[in-house]
This record gives C-alpha cells, sequence and structure tokens, in this order.
C-alpha cells in the first residue's frame, strides 16, 4: 500500500495565483511598498508551517519566517519572475532554516501537531496511518505523531525538507527542485528513501 502521495502538477489554480502574485511582486517593484502586506499575509501562515515542521519549535518558527519576509522584501528587486514567487520565497525560507539548523544542530523533526486535521492532506495521511477511526482517532493520531517524530529524525535536514514540502505543502517533484535548488532526479531519490524509511517504521500502524 502507498502511504505518501503521487507526484503533483501545477494546476490552473497554481498558475493563476504564479501571475497574481507576479503582478504585485512589480508593484512592489515599483515603489508601492505596502503590496508587500498583501503577500506577507497570503503566505505568512504557509511558510511558518513548513519552518515548524523542520524545527518543531514554535519560537524559531516564527523568528525564522519574520527573517524570510524581510529577506524576500530587502531582495525584491532581484525577483525576475523566472519563477513562482512562492517557490522563491520557499527557498529563501528553507535557506534561513537548514542555515539555523546546521549552526544550533538541532535535531529537528515532522509533527502533526501543526496540521489541520481536516485538510485533505491531513485526512489522507492520518487515514492511511491509522488501524481504525472513532473514539480512538485521538489516541492513535498522538501515537502516530510519537512514532512518526522518532522516524524523522532519523532522516536528513535535506530529506525532511522535500517530505515537508511535497506532503504537508503539496509542491511537485518539480517545484521542490526549483525551492531546494537541486535536480528533479535528486528529489525523487531522497522521497523515495525518505517513504522507505517512515514506511518501515509506521507498519504496525498502517491499515492491512
Amino acid at each position: 500500500m502507498k502511504v505518501l502521495g503521487k507526484t503533483l502538477v501545477a494546476s490552473p489554480e497554481r498558475l493563476r495565483e504564479a501571475d497574481d502574485d507576479l503582478n504585485v511582486v512589480r508593484r512592489v517593484q515599483a515603489g508601492d511598498v505596502a503590496a508587500f502586506d498583501g503577500l506577507i499575509l497570503k503566505y505568512r501562515a504557509r511558510v511558518y508551517g513548513i519552518i515548524y515542521n523542520m524545527t518543531s519549535n514554535r519560537e524559531d518558527a516564527s523568528d525564522l519566517t519574520q527573517e524570510a519576509f524581510i529577506k524576500a522584501f530587502q531582495s525584491i528587486h532581484r525577483f525576475q519572475g523566472q519563477s513562482a514567487f512562492f517557490t522563491w520565497l520557499y527557498r529563501i525560507a528553507i535557506n534561513s532554516t537548514v542555515s539555523h539548523l546546521r549552526k544550533n544542530r538541532v535535531r529537528s523533526f515532522f509533527s502533526l501537531e501543526a496540521i489541520d486535521q481536516d485538510e485533505p492532506v491531513a485526512r489522507e495521511i492520518i487515514g492511511a496511518l491509522t488501524d481504525r477511526s472513532g473514539p480512538d482517532q485521538g489516541t492513535l493520531v498522538h501515537e502516530l505523531q510519537e512514532k512518526l517524530n522518532e522516524a524523522m529524525q532519523k532522516l536528513s535536514i535535506n530529506h525532511r525538507t522535500v517530505v515537508t514540502l511535497f506532503e504537508i505543502n503539496g509542491l511537485s517533484h518539480q517545484q521542490i527542485a526549483e525551492v531546494t535548488n537541486c535536480s528533479v532526479g535528486t528529489v525523487r531519490s531522497r522521497l523515495h528513501y525518505a517513504k522507505q524509511l517512515l514506511q518501515a517504521e509506521l507498519e504496525p500502524y498502517m491499515r492491512k
């Protein structure tokens, strides 16, 4: 049984979102500094979620999220639209987070705590990895979180990053490659390795 998802491709909604973002970026570059607030409001929660899933520390995630937007604003004139704004922003956020983790040698891990269990991706993960529903669902999710945390600690920062971007944020292989500045083949390889480890570690929680 496959626990983790399929390769995702850019949807029409994603393409429209990229065009809308580019229009806002062009306004900021033209001097409408206040327009950047719209990008902050739009992406703050997403960026925070990525960073929290990599650090599992709310204070660090908050600080690094703020740092990512400051860096993005300071370098906004270098954005040429060759990639979607959100991939460019995610790259800034991830680079800052990876530097933070390496500097502080933090053993960080993915956590279901930051996920809204009503979101489709969260429902898929929880549904695939728990063997029953109902009154025991909360206990099972808590147990799963602990096991998933332990499994994610065995992954490198690079492997944790691609799992977070693919499974939680729904980015495609190509988008992750752009964010992490590596090849699509490397993304697929890292995901394959991470999935094998996670599936092995979480086998007792998988539906038969």
